[in-house]
């Protein structure tokens, strides 16, 4: 920031005397670099400093605390909506209407102090205009003030949480290593029909797991063979640094529209910040940690406090919310989807006045290792190709035991899978034998694959598929007679192998042909159903 001097040398002499006036000073000179010295060297003070501060009514105070917490500078429009504009006005006006004397703000009444000015600073959002407090001013008002305001400006925002607002706990869990391991073998397997959650999708490939959507061989071997707690770590940090993953995007009540862009990085490590100032296992208040953002950091994502040039819908109704006026359904609602994807990396537990109603309560954990479960999986073959496997065991075997699987119900723990003529089919299409299913069966279960699936991998291996169900079409006469004839007719090319003497197969579709054929030969026929 700017240090005092300056800071008054862009003012002009008018100015200059206002300030001076405000201090009990009168100038002695009519240059502004004389006159510049000459307030640097009675403001710079601690006397006067503590004697002005003393004089300074309470809103100016809050003014100037919120600017202190916030190292000196706040972004203009954030600092502006809070405590009002200043007017912009020239020299004659400024002299014919006395503005110090009648200010319309809080922002006004310290500018016209010399405490307060404005400038543009660079930032990672590109240059913002601030209010603030040159520099060495800064520091003699932070002393002065330090004992009033207890020395603590990291006080972590918002309140504990009540005993309703954390009654019902939800725990944190490693249940994203799951549903990874579930998203890279449907990948894998272009299994049909499978929707792939957009955001994990995100989060693997911003860990270099997947690229294009294509899960990359090595990556998905060692984010599969690494511990529970190393994996989880992984996604954590890839989620931490990312530029791509944009959680303001992924918020299922608004939709984003337009060519604005925003910048989720930063965002996301202001409200880490924010998150980790907190004490670790207490529990904390939603409601409360979001109120306190919006009254103290309201523009912790907008650049320069803008409200209206980014495009953002309500999927309800697509009504569009523009303005600082919807900062609770945007803004808000961000806070609280990223206290979400906290929870969904394993980090925060959360909890509800009640099962069933919107979390109101999180606790920070940040211990990878106390989410991550330490019971031992275990895997169960059954006789008819039944595979039930835990979510604790090895993930790598999952991965590898359903390409081969008809894939089932997920329960809570478990998942299971289905040995079937047609997965193996598909199976091998992918260059994969039978008899690999069967090495990591007998491998992983220590050798107690039921015998009877022994012999049907092995058979289906040597020959294929040996036994089919299917349903058919059966055309059935009274005589024998009645069946020749209608292998001699025009409708034989209909018919496809023949049963019995009195019986034969109609192919899909020749329904009509076949009734109408017989109909021609004076034979009155239905359709069975």
């Amino acid at each position: 920031m700017p240090d005092l001097f300056h800071t008054l040398l862009k003012y002009d002499i008018g100015h200059l005397r206002i300030i001076a006036g405000s201090w009990g000073l009168e100038l002695e000179t009519s240059e502004v670099d004389s006159a510049t010295e000459e307030l640097c060297a009675s403001f710079l003070d601690l006397e006067a400093v503590t004697e002005t501060m003393e004089i300074l009514p309470a809103d100016a105070r809050s003014a100037l605390t919120a600017l202190l917490e916030s190292n000196g500078k706040i972004e203009w429009a954030a600092f502006a909506r809070k405590f009002g504009e200043i007017r912009e006005m020239g020299e004659g006006r400024r002299d014919r209407e006395r503005p110090h004397l009648k200010p319309i703000s809080i922002a006004e009444n310290l500018f016209y102090r010399g405490i307060l000015a404005k400038a543009f600073f660079d930032t990672d959002k590109g240059a913002q205009e601030f209010a603030y407090i040159p520099e060495d001013l800064f520091e003699i008002i932070d002393e002065v003030t330090k004992e009033e305001r207890g020395g603590n400006s990291t006080e972590p925002l918002g309140r504990p949480a009540t005993p309703v607002e954390k009654a019902f706990e939800i725990p944190a869990s490693d249940r994203i290593l799951d549903d990874a391991t579930t998203l890279l073998a449907a990948l894998r397997l272009s299994r049909s029909g499978f929707q792939p959650d957009t955001q994990l999708t995100t989060l693997l490939a911003t860990a270099e797991i997947l690229k294009k959507g294509a899960p990359q061989a090595e990556k998905v071997k060692s984010f599969l063979e690494a511990s529970r707690a190393d994996a989880l770590k992984s996604l954590l940090e890839a989620w931490k640094s990312s530029q791509t993953f944009d959680e303001l995007r992924f918020i299922p009540t608004i939709v984003c529209e337009g060519e604005w862009m925003n910048q989720p990085l930063v965002t996301r490590e202001f409200l880490l910040d924010l998150v980790n100032s907190i004490p670790q296992n207490k529990w904390w208040s939603i409601p409360a940690f979001i109120r306190a953002i919006k009254e103290k950091f309201p523009d912790y994502q907008r650049p320069a406090g803008d409200y209206d040039s980014w495009f953002i819908k309500r999927t309800s109704d697509g009504q569009f919310l523009r303005g600082f006026a919807y900062w609770d359904q945007v803004d808000g609602t961000l806070v609280k989807y990223f206290i979400q994807i906290l929870h969904w990396l394993g980090m925060v537990d959360l909890a509800s006045p009640e099962e069933g109603k919107e979390a109101t309560a999180f606790r920070l954990t940040l211990n990878v290792e106390r989410s991550t479960s330490n019971v031992d999986g275990k895997i169960v073959v059954a006789s008819n190709g039944k595979i039930t496997i835990s979510r604790f065991f090895s993930r790598a075997v999952r991965y590898q035991i359903s390409r081969f699987c008809e894939w089932g119900e997920e329960h809570s723990d478990e998942y299971q899978y289905q040995v079937t003529a047609q997965s193996l089919r598909h199976a091998k299409e992918q260059g994969l034998k039978a008899e690999q299913l069967l090495s990591l069966l007998v491998k992983y279960t220590n050798g107690t694959v039921p015998p009877a699936l022994v012999k049907a991998l092995k058979q289906w291996d040597a020959h294929g598929t040996e036994a089919r169900v299917e349903k058919l079409l059966v055309l059935r006469v009274n005589r024998p007679e009645i069946l020749e004839e209608m292998r001699k007719s025009k409708a034989s090319k209909f018919l496809g192998e023949i049963l019995s003497p009195t019986a034969v197969i109609i192919k899909s579709g020749a329904e009509s042909k076949v009734l109408a054929t017989l109909a021609e030969l004076g034979l009155l026929s239905e359709i069975e159903t």
